[in-house]
């Protein structure tokens, strides 16, 4: 069948306009990065040499930078004076000052991807997955971008999600952080709560070295680390935590076990992941789809593939979410979403009888 010229035309458009913002966003995960996109928001209208300098880069590769975003609509130009400036609005949602607003800071997560692009490849004609070794940079880009909602919204606005957490911990519990990463949830929770104890556990070491270091520098003497596996947990906690971790492990089914046998009786487990259903149909027109389908091929379903495990990817949404508690022994299971969290929601759920 001939196709459709107008709609032809139409969907040309539109990879157009796609693979114009795929090299937008990698000028924005750059002007992320420099701290360009920080300078210029506290600059009046600048020249490229100024814009260099204030921000010790080199002006040719900043002059280029700026023509991308200019021509982006990122960045706006008047060519009578030369001066670039970037608007409040655009600064509103791309700088630091921006906090949860910052997109920019998820803009680095596209040049990751790209980093993998030929071991994907290999892996769509023979099978397996690419190791979680061959992501360097993935952990401190995760900790950055998870701080800036842990900094944020773990106290003010995830904590409460469960009734009387707050109280609970100021008298004093024990927690675990499954997959705590570089351990800032964990850190975040032992200032704010010193007479609860914490402990962080992850497979990364070097993850866990630079949680004891972060630690150490903010003299917590409650909180300890871990190297470990998520399915084989020891000792008994009131509190577990999972963040955005449990749809990456190769064995989640055997993780969630592991937590609902570690929690006390009258224990909670607080997970939060990915925003997302389990029906493809479902997922058309959710405003993050193409980002979180695209991360799920070139790092979570790959990475759990690569160690011979479940590669769930986006197939984990709420439904096998809820299914798979369910099989690992959780009951009362409640969804929350969080504002300043658009691509997470959060899962309480309690066991009848812990470990």
């Amino acid at each position: 069948m001939a196709p459709d010229p107008g709609r032809q035309e139409a969907f040309a458009g539109q990879m157009i306009d796609t693979l114009n913002k795929g090299a937008l966003a990698m000028l924005v995960s750059l002007g992320h990065q420099t701290g360009l996109l920080d300078t210029m928001a506290g600059l009046e209208p600048a020249g490229s040499a100024a814009i260099a300098e204030r921000a010790g880069l080199d002006e040719r590769y900043v002059r280029e930078w700026l023509g991308g975003m200019v021509v982006g609509g990122i960045v706006e130009y008047e060519p009578g004076t030369g001066t670039y400036a970037l608007p409040a609005e655009h600064a509103a949602c791309l700088t630091t000052a921006a906090g949860l607003d910052d997109l920019a800071s998820m803009a680095p997560y596209i040049g990751l991807m790209g980093e993998v692009e030929q071991r994907v490849l290999a892996c769509f004609r023979e099978g397996g997955g690419v190791p979680y070794s061959a992501y360097p940079r993935f952990q401190a880009l995760q900790a950055r971008e998870t701080a800036r909602v842990y900094d944020t919204a773990l106290l003010d606005t995830i904590v409460p999600i469960v009734p009387g957490l707050a109280e609970r911990l100021g008298e004093g519990m024990d927690a675990l952080d499954v997959g705590t990463g570089q351990g800032r949830a964990p850190a975040v929770l032992a200032g704010a709560f010193p007479r609860s104890r914490f402990h962080g556990v992850d497979r990364s070491e070097d993850g866990i070295a630079e949680a004891r270091r972060e630690a150490e520098r903010r003299a917590l003497d409650n909180v300890r680390y871990t190297v470990g596996d998520a399915s084989a947990l020891t000792g008994s906690y009131d509190l577990v935590t999972a963040f955005d971790v449990i749809h990456d492990l190769a064995r989640p089914a055997e993780a969630l076990t592991a937590i609902a046998a570690a929690l006390r009786p009258g224990g909670t487990f607080l997970m939060g992941d990915i925003a997302a259903s389990s029906n493809l149909e479902e997922n058309i027109g959710h405003p993050f789809g193409p980002l979180l389908f695209g991360f799920s091929v070139f790092y979570c379903m790959t990475t759990s593939l690569s160690a011979g495990g479940a590669g769930l990817g986006t197939v984990w949404g709420e439904q096998t979410a809820r299914r798979m508690l369910a099989e690992a022994g959780f009951q009362e299971v409640d969804v929350r979403s969080v504002e300043g969290d658009p691509v997470n929601v959060y899962y309480t759920a309690t066991v009848v009888s812990g470990g």
